[in-house]
């Protein structure tokens, strides 16, 4: 039985909501219409890159939203909001239906075990089909309310912000049935959303509290390191004393950038703190990334030094280098860090014949001045704002890498019938083209007798002493040959082109 001073301390918690979907359904517009979040304009390319936590006011309460990426590469992103997240918005294009994150987005919240709410949006389209939808989700075990399942639908428009509040209402409605509590006297816990480290602030990390309540000079940890909570930022960038569940929060004063997913605990001094990093570190040192994904003693190999804005673009970039095909070129990745692109970079670059690539992060000062003044080493940085035009790019620097292959392609064979006039290594040939085609250009082997006696190429191909561009088989000519054999009657010449031939990584 729970006692009044105890009931004090038992307080209701604002719901966490997952947004997901498949790329450009409309998730970040949606968010936008929610309190104007503005979130589609701070984006590169119209795509949201990385998990971000926004809260907002609901009725008499609030609800913290997680936007996740829909583009491919983030699956493992997407898992971990609904990890972290009560209830889910599963955004579907009423026009397009379901597509493949979609059906990744599905699994991830059937994994976690949370409720879902279904947002069919782009309803001011006139190719808008909801019901189709509706119908398709049933093959993939979701069936909402309106046909006689359990899963709520609201129909939307990030464009005309139709429905907007019916899904307001509908988390609330939903979050209230889930009767998410909170005993505010237990020790602080949460999970690291997003992290990266600042040239000037170090290490940077968006927090989501889960439970307790968090403050300034607090020590918390994780299983890779620790902080002394210097700074407490709302997710606005205003500086805040307290933190309470289901509330983001920027967290300055780790020791170094945690592992966006790790679990967050609160202890009781440093000591603690670094006793469970001590601990965990075998489980934590088999957990990183490595440096170096593929090794090998293949002879084309593309090294790479990776700088990326937040741990978690780091670790989608990691994940979708990994699946690169590299039977026919190695991909090496030298370095893997957060931050911007600094002269340590540079110097390990030039050192292993490695290109720079980053996303979404700044080039140092120094750097850029040192590569202006040093063109000549050749040394290649390049920076992208959307990761599937860098994931192109190394694609297409893998491809360069690879030493194109020669083939050979037979063209036509000529039967030697006599020769007009040898002189040194060239002779005029008249024969009859038995097989394909006879080009000024081609190369050409000599066979007698069925063995091979040499080779050359053909200087000028004529008919009735005028030079022709081109003749077929049953036709008779006469060649300028040069060579390395003195051609004889009866010969039989094969006329051939070599093409290089680039092939797939």
């Amino acid at each position: 039985m729970i006692t009044k001073s105890k009931k004090k301390k038992i307080e209701e918690r604002p719901p966490v909501v997952v947004v997901l979907g498949h790329v450009d359904h409309g998730k970040s517009s949606i968010l936008e219409c929610i309190k104007d979040l503005k979130i589609t304009t701070k984006e590169s390319g119209g795509i949201t890159q990385h998990i971000g936590a926004y809260e907002i006011e609901q009725g008499e309460g609030k609800i913290t939203f997680i936007d996740t990426p829909g583009h491919e590469a983030f699956s493992m992103m997407r898992s971990r909001g609904a990890d972290v997240a009560d209830v889910a918005v599963l955004v579907i294009d009423a026009c397009e239906g379901i597509r493949p994150q979609t059906e990744e987005s599905i699994l991830a919240v059937k994994k976690a075990g949370i409720p879902m709410i279904v947002a069919l949006n782009k309803m001011d389209k006139p190719e808008a089909d909801p019901e189709k939808v509706k119908r398709d989700l049933m093959g993939k075990e979701v069936v909402v309310e309106s046909i006689g399942g359990d899963v709520p639908s609201v129909e939307v428009s990030s464009k005309t912000k139709q429905g907007i509040e019916n899904l307001l209402e509908l988390i609330s409605l939903v979050s209230e049935m889930e009767e998410l509590k909170n005993d505010l006297t237990r020790p602080a816990e949460g999970v690291i959303i997003e992290s990266y480290m600042d040239s000037f602030k170090g290490p940077v990390s968006t927090l989501l509290l889960k439970k307790g309540i968090l403050k300034e000079k607090d020590i918390i940890g994780t299983d890779s390191t620790y902080a002394k909570i210097k700074t407490l930022q709302n997710f606005k960038g205003e500086r805040i004393k307290e933190v309470y569940p289901s509330q983001p929060a920027v967290v300055l004063g780790f020791e170094k950038v945690p592992r966006a997913g790790e679990e967050v605990k609160s202890y009781s001094g440093e000591q603690e703190a670094l006793g469970n990093i001590e601990k965990n570190k075998d489980k934590t040192e088999r957990n990183s990334p490595p440096s170096v994904f593929t090794e090998g003693d293949k002879k084309d190999v593309l090294n790479i030094v990776l700088k990326a804005d937040v741990l978690g673009s780091l670790e989608a970039l990691e994940k979708m280098f990994e699946s690169l095909p590299q039977e026919k070129v190695t991909l090496r990745v030298l370095k893997s860090e957060v931050g911007e692109v600094n002269d340590s970079d540079l110097k390990l670059a030039e050192t292993a014949n490695a290109q720079i690539v980053g996303f979404r992060v700044k080039i140092n000062s120094a750097v850029k001045s040192a590569v202006k003044k040093h063109t000549d080493k050749g040394i290649k940085i390049k920076t992208f704002d959307v990761i599937y035009e860098l994931l192109e790019y190394v694609k297409s620097s893998m491809k360069k890498k690879i030493v194109p292959e020669v083939i050979r392609k037979d063209m036509g064979k000529m039967k030697v019938l006599v020769i007009f006039k040898t002189k040194k290594t060239r002779q005029i040939i008249g024969g009859k083209i038995t097989e394909g085609e006879v080009t000024k250009g081609l190369k050409m082997d000599v066979y007698r007798d069925k063995e091979k006696m040499g080779e050359g190429k053909v200087i000028s191909v004529q008919q009735n002493k005028r030079e022709v561009e081109k003749l077929k088989k049953g036709e008779e000519c006469g060649i300028l040959y040069e060579g390395n054999v003195k051609v004889q009657k009866r010969d039989v010449l094969h006329f051939y082109i070599k093409e290089k031939q680039n092939k797939e990584i």
